[in-house]
Formats: C-alpha cells, structure tokens, sequence
C-alpha cells in the first residue's frame, strides 16, 4: 500500500469514527454511569463489532450481506428497534438503559460490553463502510495480507482512541458534580439523539 492511499485510508477512518453517533453517546453514557475504566469494557464492544465486519470484509462477507435484501434489513431494523428503545427509555423513564448520571449499583463488565458490541454491530452503516469504502484502498497488485492486518490494526486503535476519549468524557461529566438539571437534560439530549440516530438508520437503504 502507498503511504498516500495509506494516508487517505487513515483520514478517512479517524472522521467517520471520531463523528459523534449513536456509539459515542453510548460509550459517554456508560462512562458518566460506570466510570471511564469500566467503560472500556462498552469501548471494546464496539470496537470488536467492527473487527468482525472488517474480516467480514477482508473474506468478502461483508459484501454478500450487502447484497442480501432480507439479511441486510434484519441488521438495520434491529439496529433500529434496539436505538428507538434507548433512546425512549431515557427519554421517559427515571432510570432508563441509558442514563448519564452515576449508578450506585455499577454495571457489568459483560453488560458493558455487550452493550456497546450491539449497538455498534446493528449499524447498517458500519456494514456499508466495510462492504463498500474499505475495498477501495487495496492493491490488489500487491499481497492483500498484510494490506488487511495494518489497515484492520489501525481501525482498531481509531476505535480505542475514539470511544475512550467519548467514555472518559463522560465520567469526567459527573465526576465534576453537575447540577441535577444539567444531568437531567444532558440526558434528554442522549435520548433524543439516539431518537434521531434511529430514525436516520431506518433511512439507509442498499447500494445500487
């Protein structure tokens, strides 16, 4: 790979990560909820998630599920389904799944994890990402390989960087004894974000 490919491939990936979505406001509710370092747990779900549809795209998968209507609207409305309950939930309930005020009982690492791992994998986004942009930057002149090991080596530590750097900002949000309002509204605002990401997911469609 030339390092000018290399180059665009990484600026690439860095904004779409590091673009607040879905997976940004969950990973900053957990760390608000749970503490930045149990949070890591929520970072790395979601991270693995996109390791799996980066080897899915290394092998082709990625594509197939693409091409496939029925498979492809099963991981989008799941997504969708699964972001409109955590979005309402904390928008109308007191205590709802996502929450960013500090729990006295802290969730499991588990939890966290998978947590993050779902919300992340339901992203038809994510999907059409690897599917369709990764497979731009290979030369297939030379060994695919190790094309794919630093590439995927690099979208993993994006994602770490990214989602560490949201979970701790969210921990440091309650560590700094805000106001009830602010928590409160910040909160509606998660909601209402992840509403609106929701929303948008159910309006991706297939490439053509």
């Amino acid at each position: 790979m030339q390092f000018d490919v290399f180059l665009v491939f990484l600026i690439t990936t860095a904004v779409v990560v590091f673009t607040p979505g879905a997976a940004a406001v969950a990973v900053a509710a957990q760390g608000a909820a749970n503490g930045g370092k149990r949070a890591l747990a929520g970072v790395f779900g979601i991270a693995f998630a996109n390791a799996i549809y980066f080897v899915f795209s290394a092998t082709g998968i990625a594509s197939l599920l693409v091409a496939s209507n029925l498979v492809f609207s099963i991981i989008k409305w799941a997504g969708v389904t699964y972001l409109v309950w955590l979005g309402l939930t904390s928008l109308l309930a007191p205590a709802g799944a996502l929450s960013v005020k500090r729990d006295k009982q802290l969730s499991s690492l588990k939890s966290l994890f998978a947590k993050g791992f779902v919300i992340e994998f339901a992203n038809p986004k994510a999907l059409l990402y690897f599917a369709a942009i990764l497979p731009q930057f290979l030369n297939v002149e030379q060994p695919i390989l190790p094309q794919i090991l630093i590439m995927g080596g690099v979208t993993f530590l994006i994602d770490l960087t990214s989602y560490t750097a949201y979970a701790f900002l969210g921990d440091r949000l309650t560590r700094e004894g805000v106001k009830n309002w602010i928590v409160s509204l910040f909160n509606k605002c998660a909601g209402g974000a992840l509403l609106y990401a929701g929303i948008r997911m159910a309006g991706v469609t297939m490439p053509r």
